[in-house]
């Protein structure tokens, strides 16, 4: 029996974006395969007739609907398809207990959840299915695309692959045996101390105030999560972060690994200038080597632009939504 948790959901309007007048806004609910309930935002064109195209969205890790991945969904409802932008499982009001972990299975499987929440509307041609990616979740839904045939086409927004980086560090600067088993003997202590202290110690968000000497990433984050530009209440980036073990299963279980047996659309963008770029660069190239499949594959870099103006334009109508559209519309035919 597929039983939903009880959400105490917010109804007002609370998103670190403007209320759009072309759409309607209601929150819904959905159950993934593991029993938890998420919680979305669904946007539908006002002008909807007919079963509509529909797109799934989620991210960036650590953020919440209420951020950059309700300015997409919002954004391409107003271009005519129904979307859904939820929290993954553990954060934001989704529900899951123990609070503010993560899972390379559970997060993909909250991806096809929402495809099952979309397969099943009946606004929605099921035949026609996408879904958005963001920062982290931009990996998660290439996973996804590798794993659920009913994904007809994906879009990878300014993606980290969370494995790599959570196994190499940041630019594969940590990429050892001798680093890795380092990371991987702290988080089994820290197992220990929460169990002692029953509770899970947090690892903190964006640092906040910005050190002088901060990294120009760390900057770029702090000015979306620690200002008025993104901030929310319920974000982990913008708040205490992810439990410290939050992560741990990402470092032995690389979640791109059949990308390049994706049949359906996918479309990689990344700012030229984004630390991150090297994520996007690397997923395309494995996507099309030795691939059947690679002429749907694109790979788009935007000139000049940093990791998080594909957050919320960044001031510069950063985000090409125009394109997003058109492929979209190209591939949800």
């Amino acid at each position: 029996m597929i039983i939903k948790e009880n959400l105490n959901l917010v109804q007002e309007w609370d998103k670190t974006f403007p209320k759009s007048d072309k759409v309607n806004h209601e929150k819904v609910t959905f159950v993934n395969r593991y029993g938890i309930t998420l919680a979305a935002d669904m946007y539908t064109p006002k002008k909807a007739e007919g079963k509509l195209p529909a797109i799934a969205v989620s991210g960036p890790f650590g953020a919440v609907k209420e951020q950059c991945s309700g300015l997409y969904a919002q954004t391409m409802a107003e271009r005519g398809f129904l979307t859904i932008a939820f929290d993954p499982s553990f954060t934001g009001e989704s529900g899951g207990n123990v609070r503010y972990m993560a899972s390379p299975d559970i997060n993909t499987e909250d991806f096809m959840a929402a495809v099952d929440f979309l397969s099943l509307n009946e606004k929605v041609d099921a035949d026609r299915i996408g879904i958005i990616g963001i920062c982290g979740w931009g990996g998660m839904a290439i996973n996804t695309a590798a794993l659920d045939t009913r994904v007809k086409a994906t879009v990878a927004s300014t993606m980290y692959d969370m494995t790599r980086v959570n196994a190499n560090g940041y630019f594969d600067s940590e990429d050892s045996e001798e680093q890795r088993y380092e990371k991987k003997a702290a988080m089994c202590a820290q197992r220990l101390e929460d169990l002692k202290n029953g509770d899970y110690a947090l690892g903190g968000g964006v640092v906040d105030p910005l050190p002088e000497d901060a990294p120009f990433f760390v900057a770029d984050y702090h000015d979306y999560y620690k200002t008025d530009r993104g901030y929310h209440e319920r974000s982990l980036n913008s708040n205490g972060g992810w439990n410290v073990t939050g992560c741990e299963s990402f470092v032995n279980q690389p979640i791109l690994k059949y990308s390049n047996e994706i049949r359906s659309a996918v479309l990689l963008i990344h700012g030229e200038k984004a630390h991150s770029c090297y994520f996007s660069k690397d997923a395309y190239a494995d996507m099309i080597k030795d691939s059947k499949y690679a002429d749907n594959k694109e790979l788009m870099i935007i000139p000049d632009m940093v990791h998080t103006d594909l957050y919320d334009g960044g001031g510069k109508d950063a985000i090409p939504f125009d394109k997003l559209e058109s492929f979209f519309v190209e591939y949800l035919k």
